[in-house]
């Protein structure tokens, strides 16, 4: 990693401080992490870039967030908010950093920018293509001009091309990338396209992010010069279309809605019981057998339709009526805590609330609390240099 220098903010500064100049909260005792010393500017907003670099500070980077004058347009995106106005959506997205604003259109703060890059290791922006080059800020001027440093950039589309530098937001990607047109109940049911319930291009855009800056750092040790490389949520939402897209390159049929059901393997859908429903994820014939056992179906492993799991699924639907006949007698909870500990994968459905107050939940340490913060944890376990928590998210700056 790069030397200390005095360039990069160590500590806040006045409120009587100029409006040029930027005020980062106080650096706190270097965290023992894995990132230990790497130094993050962080220009993006919303969510795949914050997510990013939350992942690197959760693991000891120092990571510098720097918004505009009117703040990461998350910090709106409630209710609920905070005592001081900002959105839940912004805290769950950029604990660990110290903050300060900044009007990257003044020249002098461009070049108060370009004092800290002078130290840092990593940037990390999802601005407008073209807008960085306008400043003088693009990354052939940056790599030129500071050779070890890793510049991230996060897209929509990507710079060039039929959707070149267009705007994209997640769900719009859904849309175009073939996620909505697999997800919903199939039309035999009434059922249309749904968005997945909650940003996944977005998200695994920054999970794919943080792994290419892992990648360009480790790649630093040996040669010792930083990158360019860019990670667009187009490409990140066709990244995760399997199984469906290798079924369509393998046998050129369009894949359609299946609700909860697997296109590949079954049973794995939910499943009525005595009480409320199950969700069975049965993933080979051990398992099949194992659950047959454990409600009173042990005739099904036998029947020629069932005997493997390629007819299983040409057969779902006698299948379902068999399994929901033989599962009526049992109530979800207790059933599925007996057959996960026989070793066949389900689960009950549980909302939100009880997901993150369930004791596994509290026994993996996966709700963080801060001064008064609350979020969800890295899932990331280092055994020698685990994430640590040292920073709120931080608070809009004047």
């Amino acid at each position: 990693m790069n030397a200390p220098a005095a360039s990069f903010p160590t500590t806040a500064m006045p409120h009587d401080t100029p409006p040029d100049t930027p005020r980062p909260t106080p650096r706190l005792p270097l965290p023992e992490g894995s990132l230990q010393g790497l130094r993050v500017i962080d220009l993006s907003r919303v969510l795949a870039g914050p997510y990013c670099t939350q992942i690197l500070a959760d693991h000891g980077a120092d990571v510098l967030k720097i918004e505009p004058p009117v703040g990461d347009e998350t910090r709106g995106w409630g209710p609920p908010f905070d005592a001081q106005g900002t959105a839940s959506y912004f805290h769950g997205l950029n604990r660990n950093k110290r903050g300060c604003t900044m009007d990257l259109t003044d020249p002098a703060q461009r070049e108060a920018l370009l004092a800290m890059l002078a130290d840092a290791d990593v940037l990390v922006e999802n601005f407008k293509t073209g807008t960085m080059e306008k400043w003088g800020l693009g990354p052939q001027e940056l790599t030129a001009r500071f050779p070890r440093l890793v510049y991230a950039r996060i897209t929509g589309f990507g710079a060039d091309g039929p959707l070149g530098g267009l705007p994209g937001y997640d769900a719009a990607i859904q849309a175009l990338a073939g996620l909505m047109s697999v997800n919903g109940e199939p039309d035999s049911k009434g059922g249309e396209p749904l968005r997945v319930g909650l940003p996944v291009v977005d998200m695994v855009t920054g999970l794919n992010a943080a792994l290419g800056v892992s990648f360009a750092l480790i790649e630093r040790q040996r040669s010792g010069r930083g990158q360019y490389l860019e990670v667009a949520l187009y490409d990140a939402g066709l990244s995760l279309l399997h199984p469906h897209a290798a079924n369509h390159l393998m046998d050129g049929r369009i894949p359609g809605r299946t609700g909860n059901a697997h296109p590949n393997i079954c049973p794995y859908d939910t499943f009525a019981t005595a009480t409320e429903k199950i969700f069975l994820a049965v993933g080979n014939d051990k398992q099949f057998a194992t659950l047959c056992r454990l409600i009173g179906a042990d005739d099904l492993p036998g029947d020629e339709r069932f005997v493997s799991n390629a007819q299983r699924s040409r057969n779902r639907v006698a299948l379902k009526e068999r399994l929901e006949a033989a599962l009526a007698r049992f109530e979800c909870k207790p059933l599925a805590d007996r057959l996960v500990r026989e070793g066949v994968p389900c689960a009950p459905i549980q909302d939100v609330a009880a997901a993150l107050a369930d004791p596994h939940t509290q026994h993996r340490g996966m709700v963080v609390e801060l001064d008064g913060y609350r979020g969800v944890a890295s899932p990331i376990k280092l055994g020698r240099t685990p994430a640590s928590y040292r920073l709120p998210p931080p608070k809009r700056g004047p």
